[in-house]
């Protein structure tokens, strides 16, 4: 059964959407963590906690082929007015999803933009032909945007010169809700019955023609988020979490495209492994040499060399070109035709005078781990607040990271406020960034937390090596 049939696709949805109060939420490695949650995600009155049986529901209706058909991709000046004239005389809410190319291509930018909106239909815009997609943008002006893992498609989408004026983030709410699984496919599975498959998700997108199958799973992903939109609403409507949910959504939009990361190159995977700063210094001096001809060539840096191998050869040195090729780890597309600009790199490490610090100063806290032996009041505040978060999280059906940032709680308990009182936290919490609806839930619970807090557990003593007993007669 494919999803041709509109009347099925209504009466799986209607059977589908189960009542999920009380269920465990579970990490999902499809999604990146967000901040979100609830006091009110008790059951609605006179509603049963029921945990979610997958087995008890309908079986799922495959979703593989667009009820429109599969749209052609536009890429002409003529195709995008189109486009923008259908999107703005549209009704409702307007899924959008972007595709990238990471790994294969040169930063984190679209290579296909897909939107459906009902009157409408759905569209496939190619973004290569056009300067920016304001058009689009104009059209939608004023228009519910459905994504899902806004943060994932919004900085992309915001180079095209798109960004919405309200939001709701599927992968977001799905987490408020208590959703054990909020990739896209198991949402969709979870709440209307269909299965989604996701096997072009990692593929190259900047590949043109794109082919077929790879436009009608581009298509599928924005085929039902409108459906998807109302039945996570109501949900989070049932369980008092919906105004919880609009105040996340409207802080991502408030928080806009996160701040260029400052020494970027000091992400380098195996960086740590590196005492001596003129290897260091090595290290960047090839990543920003990998990261110009990365750019220049519109190329993932990792498929010319990898880290490991930028690691590699700053702790060797080579001052040669035979040299560097005698480093084992030192390989990819551009290791051995590009290698006398890999080892001018190296010797402008070698000749600097000015050399980078192994360490950059920081004001995030330390590890948890070592706060006993630094400041033991701190262990202690975060060892009572941290499992007093957990359980507060469950009892409103939603993860821990979602009811507070884990980087709000550390940084709270390292250096609270002068006074433990509720104000002081809630104008402390509201300083980091936390949302009104967590703040009026955690502040009380981290006050009484950080007054009474929980003696640390006594340190475990090493206990000596037992010495051999001597044999008698021996």
């Amino acid at each position: 059964m494919t999803s041709t049939d509109p009347e099925k696709r209504t009466r799986v949805r209607a059977k589908r959407t189960p009542n999920i109060a009380g269920a465990s939420p579970a990490a999902d490695p499809q999604s990146p963590q967000a901040p979100g949650s609830s006091s009110a995600g008790a059951p609605a009155a006179g509603a049963a906690p029921v945990e979610l049986d997958l087995d008890a529901l309908p079986d799922v209706v495959e979703l593989d082929t667009p009820r429109d058909g599969v749209p052609l991709v536009i890429s002409t000046p003529e195709g995008l007015a189109r486009c923008a004239a259908a999107l703005a005389a549209g009704q409702g809410p307007a899924g959008v999803d972007a595709e990238r190319a990471s790994g294969y291509r040169y930063g984190q930018r679209a290579f296909l933009v897909q939107i459906r909106r009902v009157g409408a239909g759905t569209w496939l815009i190619d973004p290569e032909p056009f300067d920016n997609l304001s058009s689009i943008n104009d059209a939608l002006r004023g228009v519910e945007w459905i994504l899902h893992a806004a943060s994932q498609d919004l900085p992309c989408l915001a180079e095209l010169g798109m960004w919405p004026d309200k939001l709701f983030d599927t992968e977001l709410a799905a987490r408020l809700a208590g959703l054990p699984r909020v990739g896209l496919a198991a949402v969709i599975e979870q709440l209307l019955g269909f299965g989604l498959a996701k096997e072009h998700s990692a593929a190259d997108w900047s590949t043109r023609p794109l082919p077929e199958p790879w436009l009608r799973y581009a298509a599928l992903d924005v085929e039902v988020l409108a459906e998807l939109r109302d039945e996570m609403a109501e949900l989070l409507e049932r369980d008092g979490k919906l105004a919880f949910a609009e105040e996340e959504f409207a802080a991502i939009l408030a928080a806009g495209l996160p701040a260029p990361r400052v020494d970027p190159w000091r992400r380098t995977n195996g960086l740590h492994t590196l005492r001596d700063r003129r290897q260091l210094l090595a290290v960047k001096e090839l990543w920003l040499e990998r990261d110009e001809m990365a750019r220049t060539r519109d190329v993932a840096p990792g498929r010319l060399i990898p880290d490991s191998a930028l690691v590699a050869a700053a702790k060797a040195m080579p001052a040669s070109v035979p040299a560097l090729m005698t480093v084992g780890p030192f390989h990819g597309r551009a290791a051995k035709r590009e290698a006398p600009r890999w080892v001018r790199a190296i010797s402008r490490a070698r000749n600097a005078d000015e050399l980078p610090p192994l360490h950059v100063p920081s004001n995030s806290p330390p590890p948890p781990r070592i706060w006993a032996d630094r400041d033991p009041e701190a262990a202690a505040r975060i060892g009572t607040a941290k499992p007093r978060l957990t359980e507060a999280a469950a009892e409103l059906n939603m993860p821990p990271e979602n009811l507070l940032t884990p980087d709000y709680l550390r940084r709270i308990c390292w250096r609270p406020p002068t006074e433990f009182t509720t104000e002081a936290i809630s104008a402390a919490l509201a300083e980091l960034g936390a949302r009104a609806w967590q703040i009026s839930r955690v502040a009380p619970l981290l006050a009484d937390a950080f007054t009474n807090p929980d003696p640390l557990p006594e340190k475990k003593v090493a206990q000596p090596p037992a010495q051999p007993q001597e044999v008698a007669g021996a």
